[in-house]
């Protein structure tokens, strides 16, 4: 199974994003657009765009990209209580068609500014549960013609998606990434999702979840391919070890005199959120590099947990990964501008070179 590397753009109007500090271009389609182009540039599939509420729509994002650039795989950030399925997957399969087959699709169930665009479920179980039927009445959208469904959240009548997605008449879909560390969200994972994504845990945790989500899968008699796995985390590289710590301490140092300990607090109420906080206590350093202590100051997310070292530090730990099964990796650190060259120049060359691991 071939490995998939793909970047991270923040999408968002305001600067800073994790400390970011470009200043200008923000939220225009000029800055987007030139991070897609380095990403082809420099050997990156493809990007995650995030998303949030107040922030520029991902979808309409994705297509203006999707339109300027040649290869880049567009990895769509999507909330369920945003969309209707039957709307989303028709949006998707058109994306899909246009790009040839370049658009993938990360599902989040976590809650955003709900109440702003009329989301009222709010209780975690239920959100699970209607993210579970919303894959499936999307995955027969995109299969079925004249599709009739009626479920607990989202019914739909003699509904047939026309384009069909790219590749469709072989069976293609676009593929779906999902994440969460609940047990409510691995039985959404292991049942509908073609990736799991996980956060930058360290190996004996991503080792457990994976055995776990493989035995659920089976259990629960997923009807699709095997599932598939991820890794989403910021890899700090410099030219040497040293240089890679001295550069990672400092801008510890400098969330620290940033950090906001009500949102620490607020980010910590996912069970994700939760596994990654409570690594500090374990050590500042775990396996060979994952430096846990940006997690104390507010990170958050792919913020919580980098990989500090060298390009040949930071590519051995990924192998590590590799060596568990994840084929999937979303990488990212900022400047975001410069780091998409310097870590696909000096780490995926690294990672795609086929000595034995």
């Amino acid at each position: 199974m071939s490995e998939e590397f793909l970047w991270y753009i923040p999408n968002t109007v305001e600067p800073g994003h994790r400390g970011d500090d470009t200043s200008t271009g923000w939220g225009t389609l000029d800055f987007s657009t030139e991070l897609a182009l380095a990403a082809e540039a420099h050997g990156w599939g493809g990007a995650l765009i995030g998303t949030g509420w107040g922030r520029p729509d991902t979808f309409t994002v994705a297509t203006a990209l999707a339109a300027r650039t040649t290869t880049f795989q567009p990895l769509v950030a999507i909330r369920p209580g945003y969309w209707q399925p039957a709307h989303f997957a028709s949006s998707a399969a058109t994306l899909d068609r246009l790009s040839e087959g370049r658009l993938l699709i990360n599902i989040v169930s976590g809650l955003d500014d709900a109440a702003a665009y009329g989301d009222g479920e709010v209780d975690p179980a239920r959100r699970y549960d209607r993210t579970r039927e919303f894959l499936q009445l999307v995955r027969r959208l995109w299969t079925e013609q004249d599709v009739t469904f009626k479920g607990d959240f989202f019914q739909v009548e003699g509904s047939t998606v026309s384009p069909r997605p790219h590749g469709a008449e072989h069976g293609r879909t676009p593929r779906l990434y999902f994440g969460g560390a609940s047990a409510a969200a691995e039985r959404v994972s292991a049942a509908e999702a073609d990736v799991q994504l996980f956060w930058g845990e360290p190996l004996d945790g991503v080792a457990e979840r994976i055995d776990r989500l493989k035995a659920l899968s089976a259990s629960l008699g997923r009807e699709h391919a095997p599932l598939e796995f991820g890794l989403r985390i910021t890899t700090l590289v410099r030219d040497t070890t040293e240089e890679a710590w001295r550069d990672a301490e400092a801008k510890v140092a400098s969330m620290a005199e940033r950090a906001d300990p009500t949102i620490t607090r607020e980010r910590r109420r996912a069970v994700g959120q939760q596994r990654l906080h409570d690594l500090a206590e374990r050590g500042e350093v775990l396996d060979s590099c994952l430096y846990t202590t940006p997690g104390r100051f507010g990170g958050g997310g792919a913020g919580t947990t980098w990989l500090v070292g060298s390009p040949d530090d930071v590519a051995e730990a990924l192998r590590a990964y590799g060596r568990l099964g994840i084929t999937h990796f979303v990488l990212s650190d900022t400047p975001y501008r410069s780091e998409i060259a310097r870590i696909g120049d000096q780490l995926l060359s690294r990672l795609r070179e086929r000595n034995p691991v």
